[in-house]
């Protein structure tokens, strides 16, 4: 076997070639990774929304909250349910009504932005502990005070503590406070009072769902078939992080199938240029080529030595991909989401097998790129090398 020190040496002194084939990977591997990142943050933020414990109930056929609609009537019953874990004289269950808005978006000349407005229960802070204010106070119940989260707060004009924003023509709110949420989904979402939100936008006699925080995670199935059972409420029960999931399905494909494709065609490109650098290594060397031929290194070897040169060329510009990469885990982006058209506020996640992949598709270019460069080094004869 050839030493892998000669490949080493070979792509050292060759540093031009190298850093310029090198740097055409890391491109594509930038592209590759961070579209991966950003789908998965869409899945991340969604995911750490949902409780295991928390059971969300739909009308039937909904695919969001916006979508649905549970009459007052019911909500009573459903807030009743056995299955839900026991708080003071009732239970952890609380009815919440979800409305999509637009207002002014941050930093732009007349843009806008849709944002989720959630009316809620004092209970809803119950079954959503993880969030908290960190700046201001909470809005108080039975008033016309909203809170923010922290991630749509950035994404929207004028938003801030004692600032007033119209949720609806001629009807402002008065923001009294900015809250965080574990980097979920909520921190998208505007808060206030459940009666306020439901009078501002005429939806009284009905909330857009009721969410229990059951006892236990095997009662869910009881529950899901006690409320099936019944056709007059004509509702379905959900574990809450199936539900975000669902949510987040539909973007996360739409960003890793755009993104892919980019990536696809930037590779054809960066494996070109390996391979047009790996032609250049074999013409300039034909005399060590040869010289290794005439020491007794067979065919094969000098075969799987040019290939192994070419994917150690791949892994460096595919590490420097990677590191460029990380270091959008820093920043926030955010879009809209196909399933509540509403402005989804996230950040790049890396993942040990996102960092994984995208070496493994490094060394994937860097094999299809150097592969007929390394046969034509393989047929080489030692004979005609030395001659030249």
């Amino acid at each position: 076997m050839i030493p892998i020190a000669y490949n080493v040496h070979s792509l050292a002194a060759r540093r031009s070639t190298t850093i310029a084939a090198a740097l055409g990977i890391a491109l594509v591997v930038f592209v590759f990774a961070a579209v991966l990142m950003l789908a998965n943050g869409v899945e991340q933020t969604m995911r750490a929304t949902g409780s295991p414990l928390n059971a969300i109930i739909l009308r039937k056929g909904s695919q969001a909250e916006m979508q649905s609609g549970i009459e007052e009537n019911a909500v009573g019953v459903l807030r009743a349910s056995p299955e839900a874990a026991p708080a003071g004289s009732g239970t952890m269950s609380t009815a919440e009504v979800v409305v999509i808005i637009t207002a002014s978006a941050a930093g732009t000349k007349g843009g806008v932005s849709n944002a989720v407005v959630r009316g809620v229960m004092p209970e809803s802070f119950m079954l959503r502990q993880q969030l908290q204010i960190i700046e201001g106070r909470n809005f108080t119940p039975g008033s016309d005070e909203v809170i923010v989260g922290r991630g749509i707060a950035s994404r929207l004009a004028d938003v801030g503590v004692g600032r007033e924003l119209a949720l609806k023509r001629n009807r402002p709110v008065k923001i009294v406070g900015v809250f965080s949420a574990d980097n979920s989904s909520f921190e998208s979402e505007i808060w206030g009072d459940l009666n306020s939100i439901r009078a501002i936008f005429n939806r009284q006699g009905a909330v857009s769902s009721v969410t229990l925080r059951l006892k236990n995670a095997s009662l869910f199935e009881d529950l899901r078939r006690r409320i099936a059972s019944d056709p007059r409420l004509g509702l379905e029960v959900k574990r809450e992080p199936t539900y975000y999931d669902e949510q987040s399905q539909g973007l996360s494909v739409f960003i890793k199938t755009l993104g892919l494709v980019i990536a696809i065609f930037f590779s054809v490109g960066a494996m070109i240029g390996a391979m047009i650098t790996m032609y250049a290594q074999v013409a300039q060397r034909s005399r060590e080529i040869g010289t290794l031929r005439a020491l007794g290194f067979r065919r094969s070897r000098v075969l799987l030595s040019f290939l192994l040169e070419a994917i150690l060329l791949s892994l460096i510009g595919g590490a420097l991909g990677i590191v460029g990469a990380l270091g959008m885990s820093f920043v926030h982006f955010s879009t809209v989401n196909f399933q509540s058209f509403s402005e989804l506020v996230f950040r790049f996640t890396p993942s040990p097998g996102i960092l994984i992949g995208s070496l493994l598709f490094a060394s994937i270019m860097g094999l299809l790129g150097g592969l007929f460069p390394a046969v034509r080094a393989s047929r080489v004869s030692p004979v005609a090398a030395m001659r030249d």
